[in-house]
């Protein structure tokens, strides 16, 4: 009985402000079972679906790390490589989007240019997670607050392409 009303309430949990790392990995993981459920699809309508959804999800993710989490990195870490890195890296993804986003799904080079935006955020996911996010953590931000604020921003973004 104590492990079924464990399990009912180990979800609400993640009810409360949750850590700014915390909020980026969680889009990270989403983005990723997005562009496998694409790779395993072979109707055009899914993959116009999810490519729809994928770029929705990098565009607002790279949107509150450029006005949020990257800037206030950077000014607690003194950085001069990580972030500018990062930065360049959502100027590249952000060029692949414009390529698919809103374009039928018509074939092997649309593909391809999933294929590549795939290979190029998981590429990205494992520096931001192994070097940015672990130094970003032993700083003095409060990741919670920065949490909140790219909570809300992410829910004003959204909104605007809803």
């Amino acid at each position: 009985m104590a492990t079924a009303a464990k399990k009912a309430t180990s979800p609400k949990k993640k009810a409360g402000p949750q850590a700014a790392t915390e909020l980026l990995r969680a889009d990270h993981k989403l983005v990723s079972g997005l562009f496998a459920d694409y790779e395993k699809t072979r109707s055009v309508a899914k993959k116009k679906r999810l490519v729809a959804q994928i770029c929705t999800e990098l565009s607002v993710h790279a949107q509150v790390e450029e006005e949020i989490f990257y800037p206030a990195v950077k000014r607690a870490l003194k950085d001069k490589l990580l972030v500018p890195e990062a930065t360049v890296e959502h100027a590249t993804l952000k060029d692949l989007i414009a390529q698919v986003e809103g374009v039928e799904p018509d074939g092997e080079m649309f593909d391809a240019k999933i294929k590549v935006l795939s290979e190029y955020v998981k590429h990205h996911v494992k520096e931001e997670q192994n070097e940015m996010f672990p130094k970003a953590k032993a700083t003095s931000l409060n990741m919670v607050a920065l949490g909140v604020q790219i909570s809300a921003r992410k829910a004003e973004l959204l909104a605007l392409r809803a």
